[in-house]
């Protein structure tokens, strides 16, 4: 609950711009018009990354301002103030992602959107969470990096997915 207002904003401009993009991209690619699907996905990474510089911000280096909205207990606003600056980082990266996720699903590429998911979720997020839960002395800073640790995974995935679409379509149609 305490990282409700960051992640609120954080999530509110990704989810808003995936679903934006996917619409764009769907719309241009079925009039034949791939190179505007392409531009969608650049201008909506440029406009969502200048939200999320505005987020991470506040969520790093002002965590505890936005944790005492929900708390007045100091050791508890710290606590999450510390989570807030792992999250803050995912914030910065989920520019990209949702994006990328708006353009595949766009493309109907939304095997590959349930994959990367699945694996972020459960082959990064929950064993990093885990390992990271195991530390001695651990804070919640570490154990809140493993949402960007399974973003950093899935932009990769993302990153690789589309050079792969964009080798194919230079490539041209199969014989």
């Amino acid at each position: 609950r305490l990282s409700l207002v960051g992640s609120e904003m954080c999530i509110r401009d990704s989810v808003g711009l995936f679903k934006s993009v996917s619409a764009f991209v769907a719309q241009n690619t079925g009039a034949a018009k791939p190179d505007r699907a392409k531009k969608a996905l650049r201008y909506s990474v440029v406009t969502s990354l200048c939200i999320s510089v505005f987020v991470f911000y506040f969520n790093f280096f002002h965590g505890d301002l936005l944790a005492g909205i929900f708390a007045n207990d100091r050791a508890v606003i710290l606590e999450a103030a510390d989570y807030l600056k792992a999250y803050a980082i995912d914030c910065l990266l989920t520019s990209f992602l949702f994006c990328f996720v708006g353009y595949f699903s766009g493309l109907g590429k939304t095997v590959f959107v349930m994959a990367q998911g699945i694996l972020g979720a459960f082959g990064v997020r929950i064993p990093v969470s885990f390992f990271m839960s195991r530390l001695p002395n651990v804070r919640l800073f570490y154990i809140g990096l493993a949402t960007p640790c399974s973003t950093v995974v899935q932009v990769i995935l993302c990153l690789a997915y589309y050079a792969h679409l964009s080798r194919r379509e230079k490539a041209g149609p199969a014989v």
